[in-house]
């Protein structure tokens, strides 16, 4: 099972947490139309390149990530969006585009857009592409400790 390692960190910690099967999507978009979940409570992970080293950037579904913003929060010198083949393998369980944004537990950073502690809950991928996964937005961050930035802007 692709979020067995999730899970586990999940139940040792005694986080409550919701798994919510959906008809398969690739999107995050999509991903929320298929789990009925609204869009802005689905979090999208965006791998990137931050001075040659892996980052999670975490971002509401429905937004862009602004590089450069994101590169002048961070003070990297080079800033670039990640191409699958870069990092499928650092997620060997999870289907390509599916990993969740547990960053953590693959020691790599973690930066979350702040528009998501807006949200009560965060719903992301749960390692496929016919499952997501919901809990309190407050655990999420208690367990991840991302670092907290405004790196998104709408999409048009």
């Amino acid at each position: 099972m692709p979020v067995a390692k999730l899970k586990e960190f999940l139940d040792r910690n005694h986080v409550p947490y919701e798994m919510i099967p959906h008809p398969q999507a690739y999107t995050t978009l999509e991903v929320a139309a298929a789990a009925h979940i609204p869009g802005r409570e689905v979090a999208k992970t965006v791998m990137v390149r931050i001075d040659g080293e892996m980052a999670m950037v975490v971002l509401e579904a429905p937004d862009r990530i602004d590089l450069e913003r994101l590169r002048d929060v961070t003070g990297a010198h080079a800033i670039e969006l990640a191409a699958e083949d870069e990092f499928k393998h650092l997620f060997p369980n999870c289907e390509p585009g599916a990993m969740p944004p547990f960053g953590n537990l693959w020691d790599m950073r973690v930066f979350v857009d702040q528009r998501l502690r807006e949200d009560e809950k965060i719903a992301f991928n749960a390692g496929t592409h016919a499952e997501v996964m919901r809990l309190a937005y407050r655990d999420f961050e208690r367990l991840v400790e991302p670092v907290i930035v405004q790196v998104s802007r709408e999409s048009p």
